[in-house]
């Protein structure tokens, strides 16, 4: 009875606006969040300080590669560029966007790798990057920063191997449960499980004249175009003309209006960690 006495009481109105507090904002919290960021909004910086002006140029999409969380950012090169041999910290995949990249072994010789090649680089191991042509940039992601360059003295074998797959060698099909057709949307495989809840990297391709929209079920979805402009529905008056860079994502179930009016199909990279769909207007 003691401890009964003892307890604090609060006036109902008071209750009843905690409780309403807290329910508003779980509702906040499962809200869709998103993003867009056009390739001319991108902030660039030095890569790798320690080299200077020889350093290749970084700017973020999301994330932040200096901290410890999952990071997305365009690498651009100088025509000419070499690295010397060295090593990452973290495991990295990458998207050439323009350009020809080559990621390999220091003593491997030249695979260069156009816009639309996909690479992996596993922790630790020794590698060195080139690039080849007037403009040269790379999407990179990390599950988890920092994203740092070490010397060859730090090198360690993760268990992990590399993978550089060509453009050309990329293998297209129709998107589940979608229409057949020749000249509809197509998708590619890359990497991580389809299963729900599972990671997963893939590419979609949007024909000239698509106009509908991806519905992501996943409780993340970042998309990156890659080749190809699309029109990216913001809002009922506004739409945003994404180049190759660009980004778009939301966290929670969402749909993103997208359209392909003019010029050239569009390849978009796309992670998520749920299903998404692929809905013709």
């Amino acid at each position: 009875m003691e401890r009964l006495r003892n307890m604090r009481t609060f006036p109902l109105p008071a209750v009843i606006c905690a409780v309403s507090t807290i329910c508003f904002n779980t509702q906040l919290l499962a809200e869709p969040v998103k993003q867009v960021v056009l390739a001319s909004e991108i902030n660039w910086e030095q890569l790798n300080p320690l080299r200077g002006d020889k350093s290749p140029q970084a700017g973020t999409l999301w994330g932040n590669r200096k901290g410890s969380v999952p990071t997305g950012f365009l690498a651009k090169f100088v025509d000419g560029f070499s690295s010397p041999p060295h090593i990452h910290n973290v495991t990295y995949r990458a998207v050439v966007i323009s350009g020809n990249i080559h990621n390999d072994d220091p003593d491997a010789a030249n695979m260069w790798m156009p816009a639309g090649s996909f690479w992996t680089q596993p922790k630790g191991e020794v590698h060195i990057t080139s690039a080849k042509g007037s403009t040269n940039i790379a999407l990179v992601e990390i599950d988890k920063g920092p994203y740092l360059v070490l010397p060859v003295d730090k090198a360690f074998d993760s268990g992990e191997r590399p993978i550089n797959m060509d453009a050309s060698n990329i293998v297209w099909v129709d998107p589940k449960g979608g229409a057949l057709s020749s000249d509809g949307p197509k998708v590619a495989y890359l990497w991580g499980s389809l299963k729900a809840g599972q990671a997963n990297g893939t590419y979609v391709k949007l024909p000239v004249g698509f106009e509908g929209s991806i519905k992501s079920s996943g409780s993340l979805f970042r998309a990156v175009v890659i080749k190809g402009v699309a029109q990216y529905r913001v809002s009922e008056t506004e739409l945003k003309h994404l180049l190759p860079g660009s980004y778009f994502g939301s966290k929670g179930a969402s749909t993103h209006q997208v359209s392909i009016m003019a010029g050239e199909e569009s390849l978009i990279y796309i992670h998520t960690n749920g299903n998404y769909e692929i809905v013709p207007k």
